[in-house]
């Protein structure tokens, strides 16, 4: 049986609405806080599927109002690329 602590919040890092519960309940109460303790937030998305998500659970929690909780940093999602993929002319780089 299910039981709503077994909620994935967090895609990317597989963390659950009971690990953010656990965080908050352990004072985190701010989305970086959160992402501190559980990684919520850190994963290839880098937060973009989650963060809303996380910040309701920490307003539900906490009694703040939704827009009383700072954003938490993120970065731009990256992809890994080849030296060769730098260069101007796209010649395979000798090894």
């Amino acid at each position: 049986m299910t039981t709503d602590d077994d909620i994935i919040i967090c895609r990317c890092e597989e963390v659950t609405k009971g690990e953010i519960l656990r965080a908050i309940k352990a004072g985190a109460t701010t989305p970086q806080a959160v992402k501190r303790f559980t990684r919520a937030g850190m994963g290839l998305c880098q937060g973009r599927t989650c963060r809303r998500l996380i910040a309701q659970i920490i307003a539900q929690e906490t009694g703040q109002s939704i827009a009383d909780i700072v954003p938490s940093t993120y970065r731009p999602p990256t992809r890994p690329l080849t030296v060769a993929s730098l260069r101007r002319d796209n010649r395979e780089v000798d090894r």
